[in-house]
């Protein structure tokens, strides 16, 4: 413990007594200086004992005294030393009054005693409680080392815990709670979810305080890693702040969990060289080699039915990478959470991910984009920009057929590019519709080229031939009922259709023309 005045009191060698407040001489003390300056305030930065002679005040006088001891109870000075012997022969009444009113601890410093000799006490003293905490921090460190090589992440938080006589916590990147020390602090920890979300969004590293005298306990947050993104995070709760040696042990195990986590990271680095080899072979035909470069790696992955997963951000931006690297971080952490196998592949401003099929993994993808869905759906937060995600989520399948599930993946993907959408499943493409992928510009130019002669023929006024080729059309070439439709006689239409295949120069008999004819209209209608 730092020196306080009650330390100083019953220091032998000083002989101090004391004269007023004596209820606050359990008050730490951070410096002895001597001043005999009228207003010393300036130079005070709290928690000093101000050791006067009362050189150039008028001790005597009860209202200079008053403002003198009000000011250095203001300015935070936690007692007043006056040496008797030298301008005084004992303390004037005045003074003394004046600290008993404001409460200010005044103690009575003998002639035999310099104030030198206070203040190599005070030094000695904080010396001696700081090179405790110097050697508690290094016990502590090395506790907590030998708990990180022996026991991993929880036996360290167990250490942590015990140093700081509190609680403490680990986070995952994607903010779940990894492990809590001890075990009943991990609804606590829960309930900090959102605070390291909110941590996690600013420059690492970065830390915060939560709680405080009103809450159950106070909780220091920081994050994990040396990248841009944190890798993890800690929670250290306790009753009070944090002392010199639990704030050594604090550090201490931020460096030891930050070596893990890019231990982690280097590990992850080569798994997924690894996976990015076991895709090619996927992807190549070769499910046989691809599980013998995969060993155990992924489990049972690449043996039962997966889902193939590829997003890619919408523009080269450092948006769209913090979207690819959630996403990835996203489904890394459900798939560990929930014991499931998950590769991922980054392949530049796309993500290639292979999961279980109906997993967490993909679970956590379909509710990550859902997340970014209804952030676009809010008018302030805009709609797709630079940076946002598009995801094409493939039909289940197997080993074998993983080629058509990558190509199955990509073509939602490009769909959901198309519709301003954030996930498209592979499913969804089959159960809907084709006539919103019309929308594409390519297709309505070529609509545009294709019918652009009969547009320019019925702008004359000469005839409706769009008109009736939409009816003709749409009743399957039966010239009686596509007439009625339009209101006209049947040879009516068939000249009209004559004049169609004489403009355009192709005939109507043909299944395909007639294909193209019709989607044309189509594209041109949806404008």
């Amino acid at each position: 413990m730092p020196p306080t005045l009650a330390s100083l009191v019953h220091h032998s060698a000083l002989k101090l007594t004391v004269r007023a407040g004596e209820d606050r001489l359990d008050v730490p003390v951070r410096w002895a200086h001597v001043s005999e300056l009228a207003d010393p305030v300036p130079y005070m930065e709290g928690g000093e004992l101000l050791l006067i002679t009362a050189l150039k005040l008028d001790a005597e006088d009860p209202e200079a005294m008053r403002r003198y001891v009000k000011r250095l109870v203001g300015a935070g000075v936690v007692g007043l030393g006056f040496a008797v012997g030298v301008n005084y022969d004992e303390i004037p009444k005045a003074l003394v009054d004046a600290a008993e009113q404001e409460g200010l601890p005044l103690l009575e410093v003998p002639r035999r005693t310099p104030f030198l000799a206070i203040s190599k006490a005070v030094s000695a003293a904080i010396a001696a409680d700081q090179y405790r905490a110097v050697t508690a921090g290094f016990a502590a460190q090395r506790e907590l080392t030998k708990q990180a090589l022996n026991a991993g992440p929880e036996g360290l938080l167990g250490a942590l815990a015990a140093q700081v006589d509190g609680w403490a916590a680990l986070y995952d990147a994607s903010g779940a709670v990894v492990a809590t020390a001890p075990e009943w602090a991990g609804r606590r920890a829960a309930r900090l979810t959102a605070d390291v979300e909110r941590l996690r969004d600013r420059p690492a590293p970065a830390s915060s305080v939560v709680g405080g005298p009103d809450n159950e306990d106070r909780v220091e947050l920081h994050t994990l890693g040396t990248g841009r993104r944190p890798r993890a995070a800690l929670a250290v709760g306790t009753a009070s702040a944090l002392g010199t040696a639990e704030r050594y042990a604090v550090h201490s195990a931020i460096a030891l969990l930050t070596l893990t986590t890019e231990r982690s990271r280097s590990l992850q680095a080569a798994e997924q060289r690894v996976g990015a080899a076991v895709l090619r072979m996927l992807l190549a035909g070769e499910p046989d080699h691809a599980r013998a470069v995969a060993g155990d790696l992924y489990g049972g992955l690449l043996d039962a039915p997966f889902r193939m997963i590829v997003a890619s951000a919408l523009a080269a931006a450092d948006t769209g990478g913090d979207r690819l690297g959630g996403l990835a971080e996203t489904v890394e952490s459900a798939a560990a959470r929930a014991g499931e196998a998950v590769l991922v592949v980054p392949e530049g401003e796309r993500l290639v991910v292979l999961a279980a099929d109906g997993g967490a993994a993909v679970a956590a993808c379909a509710e990550y984009a859902a997340g970014l869905e209804a952030a676009r759906a809010v008018p302030e937060q805009g709609t797709a920009e630079e940076g946002d995600l598009v995801v094409g989520l493939s039909a289940p399948a197997g080993p074998i057929a993983a080629a058509a599930a990558y190509k199955q993946a990509e073509q939602a993907l490009s769909v959901a590019r198309r519709r301003g959408r954030v996930l498209v499943e592979h499913e969804q493409l089959a159960a809907g519709s084709v006539l919103p992928l019309l929308a594409d510009d390519a297709v309505k130019a070529f609509a545009d080229g294709l019918l652009r002669a009969l547009h320019e023929h019925d702008a004359t006024g000469r005839g409706d031939l769009v008109a009736s080729l939409r009816a003709w059309l749409s009743r399957h070439g039966q010239w009686d009922a596509a007439a009625a439709d339009l209101g006209v006689h049947r040879h009516t239409l068939r000249y009209r259709m004559r004049r169609v295949e004489e403009i355009l120069g192709r005939s109507l008999d043909d299944p395909d023309v007639r294909m193209e004819l019709w989607l044309a209209l189509k594209a041109t209608s949806s404008e």
